[in-house]
């Protein structure tokens, strides 16, 4: 949807001039429920970027903190995930998530409810992931736990029945 007032830049450029390829390439997603492709671990990162080398998807998962559990499977990036992913936790999982993500270069990873299916320890794992993520991107997170919005954001909004309700800064007193 069109923004009734002002305007929406992604790497400051209106999206209403952007078209959907160029818009698309620079926001990645992450989401709640992870869906692993039955293929290599290789390829369920590329997915990102399917032009990406061998050392661009190695890169993306050390980025995202999988590298070492890849190289561990019994054929490292050659692993086939996806049916039963029994291979994988649900920490991993994400974790490849977001590696796939990563692989883009996108100025901007939307994380919708990127933490509802994993335990709470794994849960801050993943949110530091993302906080360290947010040095040099724009993550933008979706949740329904004020919570892990307060210690993790830097600006909160608020939405309520498609309105803002509020727009704040939680590390001002």
């Amino acid at each position: 949807y069109d923004v009734d007032s002002g305007e929406v830049t992604v790497g400051g450029e209106d999206v209403r001039n952007m078209t959907c390829d160029s818009l698309l390439r620079n926001i990645s997603m992450v989401f709640q429920k992870v869906y692993l492709f039955h293929d290599t671990i290789e390829n369920n990162i590329r997915m990102g970027n399917t032009r990406a080398t061998m050392k661009e998807v190695e890169q993306a998962a050390r980025n995202a903190g999988i590298h070492e559990v890849i190289q561990a499977l019994p054929q490292g990036y050659q692993t086939v995930v996806g049916r039963d992913d029994a291979y994988l936790s649900g920490g991993e999982k994400q974790r490849t998530a977001v590696a796939r993500a990563l692989i883009n270069h996108p100025l901007l990873i939307l994380a919708d409810e990127p933490t509802g299916a994993l335990d709470s320890e794994t849960s801050v794992q993943i949110m530091e992931l993302l906080k360290e993520i947010a040095q040099d991107k724009l993550v933008v997170m979706v949740t329904h736990n004020p919570d892990l919005a307060e210690r993790y954001s830097t600006r909160i909004v608020r939405l309520l029945d498609g309105e803002v309700k509020g727009d704040t800064d939680p590390f001002d007193p």
